[in-house]
């Protein structure tokens, strides 16, 4: 009798599931499946080949898959290398309160290149990934010029407080900010353009729109004092950058990959105006699918043209942890990184520090999220390549949520700890 396992059966998508297999013939070759509807209809599907061992057992916590999607021992190998039925799809959580992600996993008592509808697997099971936990609140922020959406933990408080900033896509991505909220934290998924009444495309960075949205955070009644933290990736970083070095509440800045300068729109504060470097399209190149990789195509923040451009990064009183995936097709992070904290050392100052991921791409986020190796950037405007290799970049993401969420404990909730 075959009989499929995974437990939980329902879980945070951040958390590993279990996955045994018993009633096989022993050394019995066997195919795993993972299949996903997203909250669009599109669907995701990932394969692996497992041999039982001498008593008709599998354990994806030891055994190796043979073949398929992923080669080795990988627990959680058929989550992250779910790849879309339609090409340059980017699985992204919509509804964060309501539903879960299904996943249902199949059993086959072969090798099975194709699974075709008609295919029966020998066992399945349903597995329910959440992104908010019990108590878990989400509230709908208009307040002044603020868009967005705050999570708060269960329980009076306080909390330490994080702004959470997306890149160029724009709209509010909250799949991030809610998840960091079941680990106790207060979370500000925070919309700068592409939403309600905010600018329908972004043509400059107004840094006082942020401000205002970090002054409201830290006075709500459940936020710890003094200071609050910003996430941030890709465009993300320009600006928690920006609030790391203008504005005093910002303690605690985690920049996954982006520049340490301004590029492409300006940047205003109150009377200071900080210019774009220029960028060059003739630098893009096209990879084998056609998808565009703009590592190159950005002007040089160390030329000492630009240097006006670069991000005073010295005046940031607060901690800085970069994050770098060194497999980034869209950004050349590592160096933006590497300049950020020379400029920190050449001042005195040793605030900042780097992790790097070898084979990671520029969309590193919460664990077991499938590789999004390439996808649409804009309305109409080509396939972006992000990069990276599924494995590499799957353990990228397991450690780098560890390390963000130590950090943001160890520099927003230090003063509490010392009272």
């Amino acid at each position: 009798m075959f009989q499929l396992t995974a437990t939980p059966a329902s879980a945070l998508a951040d958390e590993p599931v279990h996955i045994r297999v018993t009633g096989l013939s022993p050394l019995q070759i066997v195919t795993l499946t993972a299949s996903l509807k997203d909250e669009k209809g599109y669907v995701y599907q990932s394969k692996a080949f497992y041999k039982a061992n001498e008593v008709g057992e599998l354990d994806l916590m030891e055994a190796s898959s043979i073949g398929g999607d992923y080669v080795g021992v990988h627990p959680m190998g058929l989550f992250w290398s779910l790849k879309p039925e339609k090409v340059f799809r980017r699985l992204i959580k919509q509804d964060v309160m309501n539903s879960p992600f299904y996943v249902t996993l199949n059993l086959y008592d072969s090798v099975y290149l194709q699974v075709s509808t008609t295919d029966q697997p020998r066992a399945s099971q349903m597995v329910q990934r959440w992104f908010s936990g019990p108590g878990m609140q989400r509230v709908q922020i208009r307040e002044g010029r603020v868009r967005g959406a705050l999570f708060l933990p269960p329980g009076e408080g306080p909390f330490p407080g994080i702004v959470d900033l997306f890149g160029g896509r724009g709209g509010l991505v909250e799949f991030r900010a809610s998840l960091l909220a079941t680990h106790g934290f207060a979370v500000l998924a925070l919309a700068y353009f592409l939403y309600e009444d905010l600018p329908k495309t972004l043509e400059e960075i107004d840094l006082e729109y942020f401000e205002e949205a970090a002054n409201w955070l830290l006075v709500h009644p459940k936020i710890q004092k003094p200071g609050i933290g910003v996430i941030s990736v890709s465009k993300g970083v320009e600006i928690a950058l920006a609030m790391a070095c203008f504005m005093k509440q910002v303690v605690a800045t985690i920049c996954i990959n982006g520049p340490n300068a301004i590029y492409e729109f300006p940047l205003r504060y109150k009377d200071l105006v900080i210019t774009p470097i220029p960028s060059f399209m003739e630098r893009v190149q096209m990879d084998v699918l056609g998808a565009m990789r703009l590592r190159h195509y950005k002007g040089d923040a160390r030329d000492e043209l630009n240097r006006k451009s670069v991000l005073p990064i010295e005046k940031a009183q607060g901690a800085i942890l970069f994050i770098v995936g060194d497999g980034d097709e869209c950004l050349n992070s590592r160096e933006y990184a590497e300049q950020a904290l020379d400029q920190l050392r050449s001042h005195g100052r040793n605030n900042g520090r780097m992790l790097v991921y070898p084979g990671a791409g520029h969309l590193i986020e919460p664990p077991y999220t499938p590789l999004c190796y390439a996808s649409p950037y804009r309305f109409n405007s080509g396939i972006l390549l992000w990069g990276g290799d599924p494995v590499a970049h799957a353990a990228a993401q397991e450690h780098s949520w560890g390390e963000i969420q130590k950090f943001f404990r160890e520099h927003l909730t230090q003063t509490r700890s010392k009272l």
